[in-house]
Parts: structure tokens; sequence; C-alpha cells
């Protein structure tokens, strides 16, 4: 073992002007980490037109991200015991900066995807490292203040995401959502290592699970490519789909029986034999799934066919963030509840939130639009920790970053899961909605031949008529597909209730976890 001083000794922490510079670059790296998760989501639909591709394929740019986020998450642990947390952190904050300046200046969508691959690989190391190394900086008796400034860090950048993303689509190159992180990233960079470089962990030779991680990545990205492709070449009609198909089950299946039987495997199955830990992560996963599903596709329903501007959709979207953030202290004292009532309520006001949405009509005003993403902040603010309560009750201290580590690259990738599912689903049912619509609006039609007549009677040609026709019929169905899916969505959330109440009753844990 090496590091900076003797094995268990720890250095004292900061204190004054110090202690709050480094905190605050700190902060500045979760904060682009989170950021970058959220701020292309509003920007999609005009990076999509830029770059001449349609809006579906231009969820590459959401979910490569994701994914490789995702992938690289269980070898965080890993990096950190071998190189030190400092080093660790200071490098992928680096990395993760480059990545954002190819990311900026990429000239079509491969490289694009390409480059968020890369930005979302480098990422991984970054929330764990900052909240790691703010509980380091920080006295004993401060460690909550720590904890108050990575909280508001990860709960700002959802709110300033949106909002940062629809103006800079809105007023300059999409370039820039990526470009803003390269003073950020290098200042954070310096600082941190300037400040911490002589208070690095010890460091430890360690084996590390290569075919566990390439099996994981494999199966992973198949099955990724499977579903964000499959309704661009009618699905198992495709050879290349079903290829890929057959490779994703047989990886997965490899990655089963690898890591089971590893000695030191990239992610520790044997934690899902413990029915707490099993349970609440799938409720987790689920429920961060259909919540990161609707945060993607409402505001390209807002864009696309509203006829919002990016501007406008951030600034509907925006509200939840800021719920969040009040929200979040207040359930904070609450530690001795039961968390099985505070996750039920979480759950509650992301189906309440759905419902609402799933009653949307075509003329909805701004504040009716808005109005929803206030009941999904309050389930924001209380979604993670009484879930994680439960992940993680039993479970030996040792055996904490690794049930961490499972939980997050399992709510991570089945984010962007659920991103590709929820857009090809909104896709098929417009097409199912338009033509029974057409089907309805035939020239035989009374409804048709009345609406022609009006159009006409204002000047419009029969062409022209026509076309405004055809442009309503395709509004309200991707309306009618939309407010399906928000439908759904509430009733999946609802389930996850049943599923939280499958579990035993936890005490309140000590452990601290990455939660986003």
């Amino acid at each position: 073992m090496s590091g900076p001083g003797a094995p268990g000794a720890e250095p004292p922490p900061l204190a004054g002007l110090p202690l709050a510079i480094t905190a605050m670059a700190l902060a500045f790296g979760t904060f682009m980490q989170v950021l970058d998760g959220t701020i292309a989501n509003v920007s999609l639909p005009t990076i999509a037109g830029n770059l001449g591709v349609s809006t579906d394929s231009g969820t590459w740019v959401i979910t490569s991200f994701a994914v490789a986020n995702g992938v690289t998450v269980p070898l965080t642990g890993w990096l950190m015991a071998r190189f030190g947390v400092v080093r660790t952190f200071t490098v992928s904050v680096l990395a993760f900066t480059f990545a954002s300046l190819l990311c900026g200046i990429a000239w079509d969508l491969p490289s694009l995807i390409v480059f968020r691959i890369l930005q979302g690989g480098c990422s991984g190391p970054m929330i764990p490292g900052s909240q790691a190394l703010l509980l380091m900086i920080f006295p004993p008796a401060k460690r909550g203040l720590a904890l108050a400034i990575w909280s508001m860090t990860t709960l700002a950048a959802p709110v300033l995401g949106p909002l940062l993303g629809g103006f800079i689509s809105d007023n300059y190159h999409w370039g820039w959502i990526f470009l803003i992180n390269v003073p950020v990233g290098l200042t954070t960079g310096w600082l941190t290592w300037r400040a911490l470089k002589t208070r690095d962990t010890p460091t430890r030779k360690l084996p590390i699970d290569t075919v566990g991680l390439l099996l994981l990545a494999f199966w992973v990205f198949s099955l990724q490519v499977v579903l964000d492709l499959g309704k661009n070449y009618d699905w198992f009609n495709s050879t290349m789909i079903v290829i890929l198909s057959i490779c994703a089950a047989i990886g997965f299946v490899a990655w089963l029986i690898w890591e089971l039987t590893e000695e030191h495997p990239a992610v520790d199955l044997s934690l899902f034999r413990r029915r707490n830990f099993a349970i609440a992560t799938l409720a987790l996963c689920l429920g961060y799934a259909v919540m990161f599903g609707n945060n993607l596709l409402f505001p390209l329903w807002l864009q696309q066919e509203v006829g919002y501007t990016a501007s406008w959709a951030g600034l509907i979207a925006a509200p939840s963030g800021f719920i969040a953030i009040i929200a979040t202290p207040i359930f904070g004292r609450m530690r001795n509840l039961d968390p099985r009532i505070l996750a039920s309520i979480a759950f509650m006001s992301f189906a309440g939130s759905y419902f609402m949405r799933s009653h949307f009509t075509a003329d909805a005003s701004f504040w009716v639009l808005m109005m929803p993403q206030l009941l999904q902040g309050v389930g924001m603010a209380i979604f993670f920790v009484p879930l994680l309560t439960i992940m993680l009750d039993g479970i030996p201290a040792q055996q904490v970053p690794a049930a961490s580590g499972i939980s997050n690259f399992a709510r991570i990738t089945t984010g962007s899961f659920s991103a590709s599912l929820i857009t090809t689903f909104w896709t098929q049912r417009e097409t199912l909605h338009q033509t029974r619509l057409v089907e309805a609006t035939n020239p035989y039609s009374p409804v048709y031949q009345q609406a022609m007549s009006q159009m006409q009677a204002h000047g419009m040609t029969a062409e022209q008529a026509n076309g405004s026709i055809m442009r309503t019929i395709i509004n309200q169905s991707y309306l009618l597909a939309s407010t399906e899916l928000f439908w759904i969505s509430a009733w999946l959330v609802l389930a996850m209730i049943g599923v939280v109440w499958l579990t035993r009753r936890a005490a309140p844990t000590t452990h601290v976890v990455a939660a986003d």
C-alpha cells in the first residue's frame, strides 16, 4: 500500500478560505455531471435539426451518455482504491472537460455520439468522488453542511439544465451547451489538484474484473442499439436487429454466469439475495426509468407539436427542480418515519403529476402545462433517500460501496433504456391515432366538409385548407399518444407502491451514497 501518510492516518480538515474555495470547486464538479444529464433534453430538436437527422435518431445524444456513464460506475470503486480519490476525481473532471470540448465541436451525429460516449464514460467517478472529497475536507461536526452543499448542487443542476439548454439553443449554436463545461472543468480540476494533491487517499493494487466489464458493456450496448434503432429497421424483420438481440441475450447470460462465479466481480450480484436490496433496487430503477422517460418526452412534445421554443419548454420544466430544492430539507427532517411511507408519498406525487398530464388538451395554457411539474418536484425531493435506506438495510459497511455502485448502474441503465422505449411507443401510437383520425375525416365526412368550407370561407385555397386539417390531425395524434403514455406512467408508479411494501421496515441508514 502506498500513499501520503501512514495507513489509517487522515489529514486534518481544511478551514477558512481554502475550505470554501475547494468546496465550491467540488460542488461545480458534481454540478457539471448532473447538468449534462439534463441540459440536452430541451435542446434535442435543435441538435437533430442542425445535424440533419430525425429527433428519434437524436435521442442517441441522451442515451449514449447515460449508457456509458452507467457502465463505468462499477469501475469507480476500483479506480479510487487503485489510484486515490483525489487523483481519480481530478483526472475524471479533466477528461470529462476534454470530451465536452469534443462534443461542442462535433460535426455530425456519429461524431457527437462517440464524444458523448467518451463524456459519459469519463463522468463515472465525478459524483461519488466529489461527495467523498467533500466529506474528507470538512470537520466531522460540519459534515452535514458538506452533504447539504452536495445535495443542493445535484438538485440545482436539473433546474438550470432545461433553462440553460433552452436559452443556448434559441440564441446561440447548440454546441455551447457542452462548451460551457470547458472553463468550469479546467478551473475545478486545477483548484482540486492544487488544494488536495498532498491529501490523497492510500492506494493499493487490486484485481480488476476485465472480462466482467467487457461483457457488461457488450450486452448493454447491444440492447441499447436494438431499442434505439429497432423502430427504424422494422424490428425483427431486420437481420441486424435480430443479430444484436441475440448478442444482447447471450452477452447478458454470459455476464451473469461470469459475475456469479468470479472471485472479484465488477458487480456483486450476490447482494440480490437480500430481500430489501432486491426489491428496493427494482422500485428505484423502475421509478427512475418512468421519470427519466417522461422528462425526455415532455419537452419533445412541447417543442415539436405544441410550438414552444426551447427556452419556454425549459421554463415549463424548471419548476419541478425548484420545488425539489425547497421540499428536500423539509422531508429530510422526517428520518424517523418509516421509509416505505416516504417512498409511497414520492410515488403518489409522481402518479398525480402524470395523471394531470394525461388530461392535457391541445389548447392547454402555460400554467396548465406547468402545474404537474410542481407535484413532480415533491416526488423528486423524497424519491431517492427512502429507497436507498431500504436498499442498504442490513448491508455490512464494507459492502455499501458495491451496493451503491450496483444501484446506480442499474438506475442509470434502465433510464437510458426507458428513453428509447418511450420515444418508440410515442411514434407508434401517433401513427395508429393518425390512421384512425384520417379514416374519420375522409372527403365524404360531414366534419371534414364543414371544416373545409369554414377555412375556404376565410380565404384559404382547397390545398391550404386540406394541409391545415392534416396538420391538426398530426398534432392531435401526438397529443393522444402523449396523454396515453402519461396515463400508463401514472399507473406504473402507483404499482411501485405495492412493490415497496413487500420490503421489511428499514432502520434509518447511517451510510452516505450518491443518489443522483
